[in-house]
């Protein structure tokens, strides 16, 4: 871990809810903050003329320095002892916060803004940014602090290992419970294999659900191993994975989910299921697509 949680602010008030989540949660990991702010001209609502002194941009620098100095502000009242830096950069958000990414733990947005982050959500900008990030994401929708769980959606993927790994560390950071679900249907549950091979391709009733109870079991056993102090709560839910997680997001206070997996997470990144997340969820969503892929 590099000990580093990357913001990303541009002064309106769903990005100073995500400066506050980023100070605690750097707080928490014991973590650097960093302010970042992507400086593009065409979409900063500011008077473009030329100051007094200066080009005709100096008022809008001046202008995002304040918006960094009060993001500033805001997270020394929530965290006070966090070390944080303002970065201001020229460029479009989505090619600054990938970068930043690299050297991040986490980096975190909020889920609508304007300026550089206008649309994050409501667009495809954080699809994009989630897809593309070199560390787990998160989007505020809501600041809260509640007594809510730590909601994971598990697929029992490889790639869906990633998710589980920080939702844990998440829990435990946090000293919440860790509530796993994970949706299945028929039609995209495999198959088990006949008892006796010599029988046709079926099953007792009730298989399928067992199997499916097992997966998610086998997918959490190791995490819980190297978590002890986290409380978990396994679901299996015969249901649809983006009616389930949204429903269940309500008494959440942080929900977790994997860039890519099989049956209802299948493209999560690319399809409807993350679009459905970032958009209904009720409460901040974290995508985590995984360290390994850095580079």
């Amino acid at each position: 871990m590099s000990g580093l949680v990357v913001v990303g602010v541009d002064g309106s008030a769903s990005a100073l809810a995500a400066v506050e989540t980023a100070a605690s949660e750097a707080q928490r990991r014991g973590a650097r903050l960093r302010l970042v702010h992507a400086f593009v001209l065409p979409t900063l609502y500011a008077p473009v003329g030329p100051t007094i002194v200066g080009t005709p941009d100096d008022g809008l620098r001046a202008l995002v320095e304040c918006l960094l100095i009060e993001a500033e502000e805001r997270a020394a009242a929530v965290a006070p002892g966090v070390h944080a830096t303002q970065v201001l950069v020229e460029g479009d958000p989505l090619t600054v916060l990938e970068e930043q990414s690299r050297a991040a733990d986490l980096v975190v947005v909020g889920s609508r803004g304007m300026g550089g982050f206008l649309g994050l959500v409501v667009g495809s900008t954080a699809v994009r940014l989630a897809a593309r990030g070199r560390c787990p994401v998160m989007v505020v929708r809501e600041r809260s602090e509640g007594a809510g769980p730590i909601l994971l959606g598990v697929d029992g993927s490889p790639a869906g290992a990633e998710a589980i790994d920080f939702a844990f560390t998440e829990a435990a950071l946090h000293g919440a419970v860790l509530r796993a679900v994970h949706c299945w249907t028929t039609w995209n549950a495999p198959m088990p294999p006949p008892q006796d091979a010599a029988m046709p391709y079926a099953n007792e009733p009730g298989a399928l659900a067992g199997g499916e109870a097992r997966l998610l079991s086998e997918a959490l056993a190791g995490h819980r191993a190297r978590f002890p102090e986290v409380r978990v709560e396994q679901e299996t839910v015969h249901a649809g994975t983006r009616e389930t997680l949204i429903e269940a997001s309500r008494s959440a206070r942080l929900l977790v989910v994997g860039a890519r997996g099989r049956g209802g997470f299948t493209g999560l990144l690319l399809g409807s299921v993350s679009q459905a997340m970032l958009h209904h969820a009720h409460c901040t969503v974290a995508v985590a697509r995984g360290t390994s892929s850095r580079g």
